[in-house]
């Protein structure tokens, strides 16, 4: 009976170690990225039916300009970003109250005379108090992104302005990193080489993250996330 106690004791600490490994092997296998389909490509518009050639420079039912170049202006089309952000904020605030105050009470005089108990003073008395409160906060914030992404064009406002979107993803050994955008562009803004530069992207939508074994070991745990909530009460 001891020996088979001891032979269970020995199994199950060869379980006990053997399952986190297995699990850890489990999740280091690396399942492909999934692309999100909100910033999925559209595809451009059907072409328009052959018509008749009559001779003339401009053919009814096909979109031509004679002076617009290769940039983007239609659904489907492709427009490069070049991702400039550069944001710095910071916030200082300081805040002192002082306050004294006191209050001498002698003791009344009744018939000309002072009120005392055998000879002493029996309401003479004084209050003093004071208050001193002092504060002070600071914060700053710092973020930076450079680079460049291809988007393409998935409408065409009335006025002109095209909503762009799309995604970029990059898988290396050790994970994945994505960059999706969304915003408005003019037309006036995008250059002569087909690009525009992120600041001139009206309702800009910029999103930067990534998975894997990198993305995780720069993530909190569940029980280091609670304790540094607002809800820890310590």
């Amino acid at each position: 009976m001891g020996d088979g106690r001891v032979n269970k004791i020995k199994l199950f600490g060869v379980i006990a170690v053997a399952l986190p490994i297995l699990g850890a092997s489990g999740c280091a296998a690396q399942k492909p990225y999934e692309r999100d389909p909100q910033y999925a490509p559209v595809r451009p518009m059907s072409s328009p039916p052959s018509l008749a050639n009559d001779g003339s420079i401009y053919q009814p039912g096909f979109a031509m300009s004679l002076f617009a170049g290769g940039n983007a202006r239609q659904v489907g089309d492709i427009l490069t970003v070049v991702l400039t952000e550069n944001t710095n904020a910071s916030k200082s605030a300081s805040t002192k109250t002082k306050k004294d105050s006191s209050v001498d009470m002698a003791d009344p005089t009744i018939f000309g005379q002072q009120a005392t108990f055998r000879g002493n003073s029996v309401l003479n008395n004084s209050v003093a108090a004071a208050r001193d409160f002092g504060g002070e906060g600071n914060s700053t914030q710092s973020n930076r992104l450079n680079g460049s992404i291809s988007v393409s064009v998935v409408e065409v406002l009335h006025n002109g302005n095209l909503l762009v979107r799309g995604e970029k993803v990059l898988t290396l050994n050790q994970g994945t990193e994505f960059v999706k955008f969304y915003g408005m562009v003019r037309p006036a803004d995008i250059t002569s080489d087909n690009s525009v530069l992120s600041t001139k992207v009206a309702d800009a939508q910029i999103i930067y993250g990534g998975e894997g074994a990198i993305a995780d070991s720069n993530t909190q745990g569940w029980m280091s996330r609670i304790y540094n909530s607002k809800w820890w009460p310590f």
